[in-house]
């Protein structure tokens, strides 16, 4: 057999009870600001985020 194809080194996260590994994905904020959803930015969801931070905007969350 070669050794190219032996699966005892592979560099996996191999769980033992058989779950399949599956990539982390980024955890969504419920609800973006104004701003924010106004220029279609990835908002942080803190109280004051980052972009209206940075921009030395007000910071507010309105639902939908």
């Amino acid at each position: 057999m070669d050794s190219r194809y032996s699966q005892s080194g592979s560099s996996r996260n191999d769980d033992s009870d058989g779950e399949q590994y599956t990539p982390r994905t980024p955890r969504r904020t419920p609800m973006a600001c104004t701003f924010c959803r106004g220029r279609k930015l990835k908002c942080d969801g803190r109280p004051i985020c980052s972009n209206c931070n940075r921009r030395g905007l007000a910071c507010a969350y309105v639902p939908v």
